[in-house]
């Protein structure tokens, strides 16, 4: 890592209910998993009740063609514990302070972020290392909110605006919705590789964001698009949604 080089770190949780943080909640210590559920309900939890299972993570710093990948992956609790994987992400925050860049992030991920750390008592200094938290800069760059405007209205999902875009959007098989099914399965695998395509998307939306605002040009564009293609062509292990 060269001193005073300029990172971004492009990101994506996926989660599953935290039936125990919800008994507690409900102070049913002793109900079952199916009396959780239907004290819980059947909409999307509080944020707090988020269980982190996989973070999907793809790093880049910039270089004088383009924004250059030097790591992509996104490991997951059949590797390790959901406090071992918060640990490892925010200590490599705190390693690089990279601008963050995420899909609905703001609303979603940066909160469920904090609360799992809180709730699994992970030191997190990283996450204050610049002001990722505030609205108004660029340290926390969510493209759902700063492309709507920060309008509901103008709201578009990730799969259609990477489809729009003529990009591969989300794979058929899989989308947020099922998370829970495929983990249940066992299939947390799987997991992994579609929290990857999420990553992936999202970093090609922003590298068009950046060609927009001025901050790279067409050719620095293009430079960065072969460098992603080089990048997973050279991946020992393939992903198919990619």
């Amino acid at each position: 890592m060269r001193a005073g080089s300029e990172w971004v770190m492009v990101w994506d949780l996926e989660t599953v209910p935290d039936l125990s943080a919800a008994a507690r909640l409900a102070g049913e210590l002793n109900a079952t998993d199916e009396q959780i559920r239907a004290a819980v309900g059947s909409g999307f939890p509080k944020l707090p009740l988020h269980e982190i299972v996989c973070i999907g993570a793809l790093i880049a710093n910039r270089v004088t063609e383009g924004w250059q990948i030097t790591a992509l992956g996104a490991p997951h609790k059949g590797e390790r514990s959901e406090a071992e994987l918060i640990e490892a992400f925010v200590q490599r925050i705190a390693q690089i302070t990279p601008r963050l860049v995420t899909y609905n992030g703001n609303s979603f991920d940066l909160p469920v972020l904090r609360y799992r750390a809180m709730v699994n008592r992970i030191p997190a200094p990283g996450l204050y290392m610049r002001p990722y938290f505030q609205r108004y800069t660029d340290d926390a760059v969510d493209l759902c909110d700063v492309l709507s405007s920060f309008d509901g209205r103008g709201r578009v999902k990730l799969d259609e605006l990477s489809k729009v875009l003529g990009l591969p959007g989300k794979p058929s098989e899989i989308d947020g919705s099922r998370v829970e099914e495929f983990v249940n399965a066992g299939r947390i695998a799987e997991v992994a590789l579609y929290c990857e395509s999420d990553v992936l998307n999202t970093y090609r939306i922003w590298l068009i964001y950046e060609l927009i605002k001025g901050s790279i040009t067409r050719e620095q564009l293009s430079w960065s698009e072969v460098q992603l293609q080089k990048f997973i062509g050279a991946r020992k292990v393939p992903n198919p949604y990619l």
